[in-house]
């Protein structure tokens, strides 16, 4: 029997329901930083599919910006206030 990829487990999580870097990372079992990179082709491969992957962007907690310039990367600071307090990004994969 053939053990999936991280990939394949990766899209299998986020069909079953949202999740964040940080949760991807418990149920799939690689560092939180690996799963931003392994979500980056996960999107990619997903383009021409009946499914389509979808971005909650990261929010600061403390003035609520959301306008990140990358929703697949996790900021250190927020630009607008400074802060540090910032909620990660959460991905979803649905049908088209």
């Amino acid at each position: 029997m053939e053990e999936s990829t991280t990939r394949q487990r990766i899209i299998e999580a986020l069909r079953e329901e949202p999740a964040t870097p940080r949760q991807l990372s418990t149920s799939v079992g690689v560092p939180t930083s690996t799963v931003y990179e392994h979500v980056r082709h996960v999107a990619q491969s997903l383009e021409n599919a009946d499914e389509q992957f979808l971005v909650a962007p990261p929010a600061c907690r403390a003035c609520g910006f959301d306008g990140f310039d990358d929703p697949l990367n996790y900021p250190s600071r927020c630009p607008e206030c400074r802060s540090e307090r910032i909620a990660e990004p959460q991905f979803v994969i649905e049908s088209a």
